[in-house]
């Protein structure tokens, strides 16, 4: 029974571990000078077109507004970039098969009933404990736009586990946007 506790923990550990990071990278255009940008502004027909809640996509805009604002940039009617933000979410579906030891082959050993748990280990006979678990992974992109040329100049990514618990929803994409900003402006590459 100990064994069963154990594996469960780790396993929660485990899930629970991975639903706390977020995987981040961005890509821009090199030829840009992005200390020229002081001023944003949303580009609505785009955030629109997210494939997302209305409320998700103000939770998000909100978390927008305040990462751009703590690196002193201003929200106007007549910006320097247009902010695009659009979304992806696929559901992952985890199947651990723990012992798996067969027929007649201990925990630690082998033969009938030799070693720890005896006939298969501490699950009863064939030592089998199968566990399903689904998450789902979300995506969001943060686009950055030139609204004088109307180019993409900047692409930001997060990608991580979703919450569905709506009093941790604007936790999480805070995080996701936090981590996504934190690469904006770029720091170019000195070669």
């Amino acid at each position: 029974m100990k064994t069963i506790k154990l594996l469960s923990l780790l396993f929660i550990t485990a899930v629970a571990a991975s639903c706390s990071s977020v995987r981040v990278a961005s890509d821009y255009d090199e030829a840009v000078d992005f200390s020229q940008y002081k001023t944003y502004g949303f580009l609505k027909d785009g955030v629109d077109k997210a494939e997302i809640s209305d409320l998700d996509k103000k939770r998000i805009l909100k978390a927008v507004d305040a990462e751009l604002q703590k690196k002193g940039f201003t929200k106007s009617d007549k910006p320097d970039v247009l902010v695009n933000i659009f979304t992806r979410a696929a559901k992952d579906v985890n199947v651990n098969n723990w012992g798996g030891y067969g027929m007649g082959m201990g925990y630690y050993g082998m033969g009938y009933g030799y070693g720890y748990g005896g006939w298969g280990g501490p699950w009863g006979w064939g030592g089998n404990y199968t566990s399903v678990s689904t998450v789902t992974e979300g995506t969001l992109y943060i686009d950055l736009i030139d609204a004088t040329k109307k180019e993409l100049v900047w692409q930001g990514v997060g990608n991580g586990v979703l919450t569905q618990d709506r009093n941790k929803k604007q936790e999480r994409i805070n995080e996701f946007v936090q981590k996504i900003i934190a690469e904006f402006p770029p720091q170019k590459d000195k070669k």
